[in-house]
């Protein structure tokens, strides 16, 4: 699913405002504090004045995209997190169900690869 959902950002992602890195990375090691971030598979979006998880940052990533998909990320936040959470979870778990498994990650074009940080 986060391959998926990578893709899928890169793609709606018009003004090229994220970047991505893997938690299990240096730039992530840097960034975030020595936690259990590492361990998990989870999305982290962190921006100068705060960091968000889970279903947390996926509202907030849909409403840094603009236009359609900041007000479905605006509805989705209106959503008590809990539920949010619960959510994501219940997708996490069911995620190959509804996207399929890739045999291996599409490799970044030339263009794409300055959004990946290590």
């Amino acid at each position: 699913f986060c391959n998926f959902f990578i893709n899928w950002l890169i793609v709606h992602d018009h003004h090229r405002h994220l970047r991505y890195s893997p938690l299990q990375g240096q730039t992530a090691q840097q960034l975030l504090p020595p936690h259990r971030w590492q361990k998990l598979s989870t999305v982290v979006l962190l921006t100068p004045r705060r960091s968000w998880v889970r279903s947390g940052a996926v509202c907030r990533i849909l409403m840094m995209l603009g236009g359609p998909w900041k007000i479905a990320g605006g509805l989705l936040w209106l959503i008590p997190s809990p539920l949010r959470d619960l959510g994501y979870v219940l997708i996490g778990k069911i995620r190959y169900r509804l996207f399929g498994k890739l045999a291996q990650c599409r490799m970044p074009t030339a263009e794409e690869r300055s959004l990946f940080l290590n």
